[in-house]
């Protein structure tokens, strides 16, 4: 039996959320939700995805780690190869995806940085190298919010990713 399109994004929203809860690092608790849930498995790009947790190496900087995994997970489907590199318009229908993506980010959180989200969330920015940090971001709930957010984040992207392959199926 086929699942619907809602059980999908339900469970790339389940599994992204439970990575991020266990093992931390958004951009790949997303990458690993979207391409799981897709039945896809690339071990390279998931480690490609580390060095974005908490905006970029956990400073803040940089848009959330959850935005870049999924962006990661929608370039790696729809993404131009390495042989068509010489050929622009072969990376635009990922281009445009990933535009959809940070706007729908942007229309649900109103920011995309990881510390002004932080700060949106928490009225701080907690830094996560530093131990006393990381006990502080917990007890405000950093765990549970962040995790919720990834898991939201897995869960737009599937629903992208979705949307564009009806649309490629209904045109051949």
């Amino acid at each position: 039996m086929e699942k619907s399109r809602q059980e999908i994004k339900d469970r790339a929203y389940a599994l992204a959320k439970k990575y991020e809860m266990e093992n931390g690092a958004c951009a790949q608790g997303v990458f690993a939700g979207v391409t799981e849930t897709l039945g896809i498995q690339n071990d390279d790009v998931f480690r490609a995805a580390t060095g974005f947790a908490d905006g970029i190496g956990l400073t803040g900087d940089g848009h959330c780690g959850a935005l870049s995994g999924a962006v990661m997970a929608i370039s790696y489907i729809f993404g131009r190869k390495k042989e068509d590199f010489h050929r622009r318009g072969k990376m635009l229908k990922a281009l445009l995806l990933c535009q959809q993506l940070e706007n729908r980010f942007m229309g649900e959180y109103g920011v995309c940085r990881c510390h002004e989200l932080q700060t949106k969330f928490f009225g701080r920015f907690f830094n996560l190298l530093e131990p006393s940090e990381i006990e502080a971001a917990l007890n405000a709930g950093a765990l549970e919010r962040c995790s919720s957010l990834v898991g939201e984040v897995a869960s737009m992207a599937v629903e992208l990713i979705l949307e564009q392959q009806a649309k490629d199926a209904a045109k051949s």
